[in-house]
């Protein structure tokens, strides 16, 4: 039976995009294909610069008539603001727009579904995303948080804009990337580390004792640089870590003892999938 949990993310907001071109122009810019995405589909994706640094991940909604991207509340009028920049002649129109965004989850990880319910394309334990009016919540955003923290998943609080790879967050392993489809902004670097064969870094769960490490604390293999924390609570944490220092190395943060706790998604090797 499933103990499905309803909690608002008041971290994110939402854009309407629409228009003869919608298609079309976000084809050419987000990471992820949208010339088959179906109304009631869900697609995780990410907006680049043209070298192939992160600079926002997104959720795009399929609807009849057009897409509503789920992007970070902070950055959604920085957002708009670069996608019309873009624009140019493309007839589109982007905007935001006031919809409520929420995460319906099962904590024992079971997969959710139901009407009005996007299912989460990254992993299915992560349940499903809910747009529309405000609903009673069962759960606070921070439950949520914990949930996706559990299941090793990156998110927003672990990269910052334009410093971080989209295949480093782990968007090649969470379908956040379609390798396949035509040119998006970016897709040179993002093409190049895929065909290398091997990625150096990625971002895995640490568990420890105690208080999380602040926010880009150090990882030692031994006297050697391994990575950096990111986010986290007490026990656990995202870090971005060097692969070929953590396999069977001693690891720890400011003196204390911690241990990747590799997620089921993540393959055993430093090879791209």
């Amino acid at each position: 039976m499933t103990q499905t949990r309803l909690a608002r993310l008041s971290s994110r907001a939402v854009i309407a995009v629409a228009g003869p071109d919608w298609r079309s122009f976000l084809q050419g810019l987000l990471t992820q294909d949208v010339d088959t995405l179906a109304p009631g589909e869900l697609r995780f994706s990410g907006l680049l610069t043209p070298q192939g640094r992160l600079l926002y991940d997104l959720f795009v909604a399929g609807l009849p008539d057009g897409a509503l991207l789920d992007v970070a509340a902070e950055h959604r009028d920085t957002i708009v603001a670069r996608l019309s920049m873009y624009r140019l002649r493309a007839k589109v129109e982007i905007g935001p727009l006031e919809l409520v965004v929420a995460a319906a989850f099962d904590p024992s990880g079971a997969p959710v579904s139901g009407e009005g319910l996007y299912a989460d394309p990254r992993l299915p334990a992560l349940g499903a995303r809910v747009y529309g009016p405000a609903a009673e919540p069962e759960a606070d955003e921070a439950a949520y948080e914990a949930h996706r923290l559990a299941l090793g998943v990156p998110g927003p609080a672990d990269w910052l804009s334009d410093k971080n790879y989209p295949i480093e967050a782990d968007f090649d392993l969470l379908s956040g990337i379609d390798f396949k489809k035509g040119c998006f902004v970016g897709q040179e670097t993002t093409s190049r580390m895929k065909r290398r064969g091997t990625i150096k870094n990625r971002m895995l769960p640490i568990v420890f004792d105690g208080p999380a490490p602040a926010f880009g604390a150090e990882v030692l293999a031994g006297e050697l640089r391994a990575g950096e924390v990111l986010s986290g609570s007490d026990g656990r944490a995202m870090a971005l870590l060097r692969l070929d220092r953590i396999e069977g190395a001693d690891l720890t943060v400011d003196g204390r003892p911690v241990r990747v706790d590799r997620p089921h998604w993540v393959p055993e090797t430093p090879a791209a999938s």
